[in-house]
């Protein structure tokens, strides 16, 4: 734990997703992970340590975000992960020029709602380059007026909830936090949704 500023803390989202990492870590060498707004990186890290072949990346415009992912990388003994400036929303050479992905990890991407369409735009841009990929979200609940219902159709995805007891994320000291207020994380598995031909 860094401080509490967005992308150098360990948010309980973070935690929830690393702990469905490890419950499918066999699945996991070989396959190439996208982390965005990764901050300090931990579902990446975990997924690295498992043997994907791992991209992290955060804002191009936060800089401290960018260091915080390196040095995530050095504090465990990943120091060949490559660390991409990427802004949601953005089409930059960076985007354009990524290798084939096959899971796209996001913890607590979801946290203001004037990024929902940037996050969902990039999503869809990557997933129409890789349509078997998915995209692993984990977020916290923070108003029952937020939502990406409306966002996920505009753009032809769909969402599948996986529930946390499914992986052994439902216990209490797994997703606490030392700031205030009730914690309550979802996550969800986004994908393309397939067109039936009609």
């Amino acid at each position: 734990v860094l401080d509490s500023q967005y992308g150098m803390y360990v948010w309980p989202c973070a935690v929830v997703l690393a702990q469905y990492l490890w419950a499918h870590r066999r699945s996991l060498p070989g396959k190439r992970v996208l982390e965005i707004g990764a901050g300090v990186s931990l579902p990446g890290v975990v997924a690295a340590r498992c043997g994907a072949q791992v991209i992290l990346s955060d804002s191009e415009e936060l800089p401290r975000c960018l260091q915080s992912c390196r040095s995530s990388c050095l504090m465990n003994r990943l120091p060949h992960v490559p660390v991409l400036g990427l802004t949601w929303g953005r089409v930059s050479p960076e985007l354009l020029s990524l290798a084939p992905i096959d899971i796209i990890l996001g913890s607590d991407v979801f946290f203001d709602p004037k990024d929902f369409e940037d996050i969902l735009t990039t999503i869809y841009f990557l997933l129409e380059k890789n349509p078997h990929a998915q995209f692993w979200t984990t977020y916290q609940v923070r108003s029952a007026d937020w939502s990406i219902e409306a966002l996920l159709y505009k753009w032809k995805l769909k969402s599948i909830h996986v529930p946390l007891h499914s992986f052994g994320a439902d216990k209490e000291h797994l997703a606490s936090s030392s700031l205030p207020g009730r914690h309550t994380i979802e996550m969800m598995i986004i994908s393309l949704a397939q067109s039936d031909g009609t």
